[in-house]
């Protein structure tokens, strides 16, 4: 079992006396920035002029900058940049001011992990994983709570390495719910096969497939979309809130008899195998190596494929049918 720490033992006054640095001004930086800074912390944030981050960071009262300018003032440096930027910046803007004493702070081990950053030995490097998106982790915060959150060591050079990171996980609210201890290969090997195989290729292919399906067999493409898309949003709410027993519990009989009957039909032995040879890519760092490469060359795989996939027929008589619902919307 993961060890987990909570506010008691938390202690946010390691931090306040710190600047902290924020390096890009977006869906994490934005709340983890204006959590902090509501709990008392010295937060400056680090934005490309003039772009939307930057924009929104002056019109939420902090003065953006550049990261060098950032990784010169701040002792502890927050990476929430997008992945695949991380290591643009830190090699341009960052690697140089990495002086004795300061911290390196991540919530993805992703450009750790795979030695795309490799920061130098006296300076610790450590990561705090909420376990939410972050307008979620900001309203949860506003409210007097937080979501859980992942911490990981990677170099301890000071010896206060995970202090440091517990008085951070406090001050974004995380050790309300509980801080879970892991480590930046563990976080970030369970993250990707996460996305790939249920979170968002899993739920994307299965969807397709039984909308597909449907049609195929000549039944309505709006029928379709509501049984295997749009219903999908309520199973997912209940497994949320209590998990397959829930869902299972709150849905009809016969849904559960399909359920245990039929699910194993479609998610099966040869599924499964799949799942181990996606995590032995991501284990072995294949898939970092090609999503790393694929960057390098301008993303024409990335670009044609997304292209492929918004105009599949689900999304297109799926947009139809979410502008008769205007309470999506909203």
């Amino acid at each position: 079992m993961a060890r987990i720490y909570y506010e008691k033992d938390s202690n946010l006054d390691l931090i306040k006396e710190k600047t902290i640095g924020i390096i890009g001004y977006g869906s994490q930086g934005h709340a983890q920035a204006q959590n902090l800074r509501d709990s008392g912390c010295q937060v400056i944030v680090a934005e490309l002029r003039d772009s939307e981050g930057w924009k929104t960071a002056q019109s939420a009262g902090f003065k953006a900058t550049s990261a060098t300018s950032v990784a010169k003032a701040a002792d502890i440096i927050v990476m929430l940049a997008p992945d695949n930027l991380q290591a643009k910046i830190y090699h341009e803007s960052i690697e140089k001011e990495m002086n004795q004493g300061k911290t390196l702070m991540f919530a993805h081990g992703f450009n750790i992990h795979y030695s795309q950053i490799v920061p130098p030995p006296n300076v610790d490097v450590s990561m705090i994983a909420p376990k939410c998106p972050g307008h979620m982790l900001r309203l949860l915060y506003t409210q007097g709570s937080g979501p859980p959150a992942l911490i990981a060591i990677h170099q301890d050079s000071s010896g206060k390495a995970k202090d440091m990171a517990l008085g951070y996980a406090k001050g974004i609210g995380c050790a309300k719910a509980g801080v879970l201890e892991t480590t930046f290969a563990e976080e970030t090997e369970t993250d990707l096969f996460g996305e790939q195989t249920v979170l968002c290729g899993g739920i994307s292919s299965l969807v397709k497939a039984g909308f597909e399906t449907l049609v195929e067999a000549g039944y309505q493409p709006e029928i379709a979309y509501f049984e295997v898309c749009h219903e999908l949003k309520l199973i997912i709410d209940l497994i949320y809130q209590g998990g397959l027993s829930y869902m299972r519990y709150s849905v009809s009989d016969t849904a559960e008899y399909g359920d245990y009957s039929r699910g194993p039909r479609v998610i099966d032995d040869l599924v499964k195998e799949e799942m181990r040879q996606i995590l032995v890519e991501i284990q072995d760092g294949s898939f970092a190596r090609e999503w790393i490469l694929e960057n390098q060359a301008g993303r024409p795989s990335f670009n044609a494929m997304k292209r492929m996939e918004a105009e599949h027929p689900i999304e297109i008589v799926g947009k139809e049918l979410r502008d008769m619902m205007p309470w999506l919307k909203a």
